[in-house]
């Protein structure tokens, strides 16, 4: 597989970061056949070796879960998928509500949006992870992120390599 293509495919699996994939591929980090434990490694890897600014730049490409992106019908195809999946695009005027009050509150504490992996998840564990993760210290909290990041990588990645 060449540079473009694997930047084409896999690019998009940490959230507007390419940057990812490309380091991945340029140096030598997956190769074929592509495995999803061979290419989430490599992308992974790059990700945790990339400068805490950089770390920071994905963590706050991703969008507010139930959020504005949401509402205007802009999030990414991945993202429109996930959430959908949990029920985000149905809740109430209520529990919209309440997803916004807590997307505010985090961003204000942490300097990004809430991250989880949301796949296999209600709208109520999704909630509930938030109301108890709100609560973490910012070191607790970026790192939990990131992982929370690359738990989502692993699955965009396992949808890409099962396609047909």
């Amino acid at each position: 597989m060449d540079r473009h293509l694997f930047v084409s495919q896999f690019g998009g699996v940490f959230e507007h970061s390419p940057f990812i994939a490309e380091r991945a591929f340029d140096q030598g980090l997956v190769e074929e056949p592509m495995t999803l434990a061979g290419v989430h490694g490599g992308l992974c890897l790059v990700f945790r070796q990339a400068s805490h600014i950089e770390r920071l730049g994905v963590l706050r490409a991703h969008p507010d879960l139930a959020g504005k992106l949401a509402i205007a019908g802009e999030l990414t195809q991945d993202s429109k998928n996930e959430q959908a999946g949990a029920g985000l695009d149905r809740l109430s005027a209520e529990e919209h509500a309440r997803f916004t009050a807590l997307n505010s509150t985090y961003t204000e504490k942490f300097g990004f949006p809430f991250i989880v992996a949301v796949k296999g998840l209600t709208k109520n564990d999704i909630l509930e992870a938030f109301e108890a993760r709100i609560n973490n210290g910012s070191d607790a909290e970026f790192a939990t992120a990131c992982s929370q990041v690359e738990k989502i990588a692993r699955l965009r990645i396992e949808a890409i390599l099962t396609k047909d």
